[in-house]
């Protein structure tokens, strides 16, 4: 009888452990569906979508008055939230590209393109082979005040003209190694460069034939009107302390997008979306009690190499990087005409971002959003310092990226609200007072390589 009453008082008490904890499972799960509707809630498509036609009336070029005024804009409208927000400028070389250009060879005229970077000049000389334009292929050619044929591949552009200029070239044509057209960038300012031009694999192969012949072509390379400067562009940062100043956790997290876009775009998708997105999330978040601090950041000068995102980065201290435990980037957020929602991360691997982002768009949309590898945003430089980035993007892109067509009337406001909702619940996951774990930081430990979102390198 003492064993049969024993087993009875343990079965009462499993059973009220486990009626218990359901009790709680129940309890946070309700909780956590009350805190979800509080961010769901709020956020307005309609909002983002009217920001973003103000942003998207004209490109916003870095170094421009035009993307100064963006810059205005996003910090007054932050400033009008009720945040201490501020416009940051910072200094690059700009580069202005040229304002016209032509290729000739024999007589013949070419529809050749240019680098970014590229510098002015009008050479007449003989065309000569130069291989990939490594310093081996140049290494025993005469190639001083000659044209030089170069095939992309193996170094970089800059490399291959800067090689080329070293024994004494008066000018570079690359031609490509596949089909289409060839756009690509020195990499930067450099007054060593001479002028150089892209042609077809095509043209290249026209030629290289000639030259092989023996022929002798003779080409001309003429650039006119290309300019580089000193350039100031902006960041716009406003910052959300934690609500409880002494159970705060001292984390951060950051959400981010880049308000420039480049010449001749209005850049409504790429990225007055993100930019007018990171606006709404800090209204809604305004008012929420959160335990984490929340910085809002959006990043001038993206697209000429990520700067604006790789000077914040750099500003950092070491601390703040530490405390940081999430970098939400949003970039080209609303296209009609663009595919589904992914997440790129620097390196393809998962981290708090992704899984934090995974487990609100599975509860709101029945599965997780994916992601895969990518670079080319302003997660990059937050990944390279080792801190967990995400970039959240559709994919395919539409076919207006980076044209004129680039128009509010291709936004869609249902993906707008999509992409929100996603990115709102998971940082209000991460920086609800009652979430769970909170003391848990998952740190990214890889360097990624600098990619760049405009153009090629080689």
């Amino acid at each position: 009888m003492k064993k049969t009453v024993i087993s009875l008082a343990v079965a009462t008490s499993l059973t009220l452990s486990f009626t218990s904890v359901q009790a709680s499972t129940s309890a946070n799960a309700s909780n956590h569906q009350s805190s979800e509707q509080k961010v769901l809630k709020k956020i307005n498509a309609e909002k983002i979508y009217q920001d973003i036609a103000y942003l998207s009336k004209k490109p916003r070029v870095a170094g421009t008055e035009a993307e100064r005024e963006a810059a205005t804009f996003v910090q007054e409208r932050l400033s009008k939230l009720g945040y201490e927000s501020a416009v940051e400028p910072f200094t690059f070389t700009g580069y202005t590209p040229a304002a016209s250009f032509s290729l000739s060879v024999n007589g013949t005229s070419y529809s050749p393109t240019t680098f970014t970077y590229s510098t002015n000049g009008n050479v007449t000389a003989e065309i000569v082979d130069g291989g990939l334009g490594t310093k081996d292929n140049l290494a025993n050619k005469d190639v001083t005040g000659k044209i030089v044929l170069v095939q992309r591949g193996t170094i970089t552009f800059g490399e291959k003209v800067l090689n080329a200029a070293e024994k004494g070239a008066a000018a570079v044509i690359i031609f490509n190694n596949t089909d289409g057209e060839l756009n690509g960038t020195l990499g930067g300012a450099n007054d060593n460069y001479i002028p150089s031009l892209a042609v077809t694999k095509e043209e290249g192969e026209k030629i290289l034939t000639s030259i092989q012949k023996g022929e002798k072509p003779s080409g001309t390379v003429k650039i006119e009107g290309a300019v580089v400067s000193e350039r100031t562009s902006y960041n716009v940062t406003a910052t959300k302390p934690s609500t409880f100043k002494k159970k705060g956790t001292n984390d951060i997290i950051v959400v981010g997008a880049h308000h420039d876009s480049v010449a001749g775009a209005p850049g409504a998708n790429d990225d007055a979306s993100g930019t007018a997105m990171v606006l709404e999330l800090a209204r809604v978040f305004k008012t929420l009690p959160t335990d984490t601090e929340l910085r809002f950041v959006t990043f001038g000068a993206e697209e000429v190499g990520l700067l604006g995102s790789e000077h914040y980065v750099s500003e950092l201290s070491e601390d703040e990087k530490n405390r940081i435990v999430g970098m939400f980037n949003l970039d080209m957020v609303g296209s009609r005409d663009a595919g589904d929602l992914v997440m790129n991360t620097a390196d393809g691997t998962p981290n708090l971002v992704t899984e934090l982002a995974q487990a609100s768009s599975t509860r709101l949309n029945g599965s997780p959003t994916p992601f895969q590898a990518g670079g080319r945003s302003d997660h990059v430089p937050f990944a390279e310092a080792g801190i967990p980035a995400a970039l959240f993007i559709h994919s395919p892109s539409e076919p207006w990226y980076h044209t004129p067509e680039d128009t509010l009337d291709k936004i869609s406001k249902e993906k707008l609200q999509d992409v929100a909702e996603i990115v709102g619940t998971a940082i209000y996951d991460r920086s609800r007072p009652d979430q769970q774990g909170s003391s848990v930081k998952k740190k990214a430990t890889f360097k990624a390589p600098h990619l760049y979102h405009e153009q090629d390198v080689k």
